[in-house]
């Protein structure tokens, strides 16, 4: 699928860009499931003190409504750890629940120089206790469009820019807590290394349109994919962040199944 060569396309025939957070431009095919389960174990930026670290355990599920046409729900169950003496120790709960419509309305072919192209629009509910910093409280609006070309038979080169309306990018303690419109980005590379194995590295951003937020954030990802069976992977990555709203180190495991 997103991760070119015409062997791997069969071997993740529906999958997702787990572990990356650049979103890839294919879709779950129609009548069909796909489920992401992760856990990213980070260390925070001092600027999200009291919490020193977060662990974020997601699932994901998409389904194919029609030809080039998905529907994706997606919620953490978070856990924050804070600093001793600024109350409790340790505090879990689920976070915000997201609902996602992607449509791939231009598929890459072989002959042709145009990328894929698709474009999504996602709505996150508040179902997290925003008193207690799993949630954020809001609802958020939000818009993003990929672009996908692949440069040979085996790396794929993916683009992502989008728009949050309500502002709000907070998943636990990670993310921007801005009110208004951010942009938001994305770039990754990735590259099929075996029949079985992928690798790729990504940046991702996010950047307040008011000055007077002075949010934002950038991080950084390396990471890749492992196919046990041909509907099974396990995916792996480490990224390092930047500027508030980043994680400083983050470690992530995950699985992704088709059925």
């Amino acid at each position: 699928m997103q991760f070119a060569a015409v062997y791997f396309l069969v071997i993740l025939s529906a999958a997702a860009q787990q572990p990356f957070y650049t979103d890839d431009a294919d879709v779950t095919a129609r009548g069909k499931f796909h489920l992401e389960l992760s856990n990213q174990y980070s260390w925070l930026d001092e600027a999200a003190f009291p919490t020193l670290r977060q662990n974020a355990f997601v699932y994901q599920l998409n389904y194919g409504l029609l030809e080039g046409l998905e529907f994706g729900v997606d919620s953490p169950l978070l856990v924050l750890f804070n600093a001793s003496g600024t109350g409790a120790r340790r505090i879990a709960g689920n976070g915000d629940t997201n609902y996602i419509l992607k449509w791939n309305f231009h598929k890459e072919m072989l002959d042709s120089g145009w990328p894929a192209l698709t474009v999504s629009v996602a709505v996150e509910t508040p179902t997290g206790e925003a008193s207690s910093q799993l949630g954020s409280g809001v609802a958020d609006y939000g818009f993003n469009t990929v672009v996908q070309k692949t440069l040979n038979g085996k790396t794929i080169l993916r683009l992502n820019n989008g728009l949050i309306f309500s502002g709000n990018t907070l998943t636990g303690a990670v993310g921007l807590r801005a009110q208004g419109l951010v942009y938001t980005g994305g770039l990754s590379l990735t590259r099929t290394i075996t029949k079985a194995l992928l690798l790729g590295m990504e940046i991702n951003g996010a950047v307040a349109q008011s000055s007077t937020l002075a949010k934002s954030a950038i991080q950084m990802q390396v990471g890749g994919k492992y196919a046990l069976s041909d509907r099974l992977t396990v995916d792996f990555g480490v990224l390092l962040g930047r500027l508030v709203g980043s994680p400083r180190v983050g470690l992530q495991i995950g699985i992704s199944r088709d059925f």
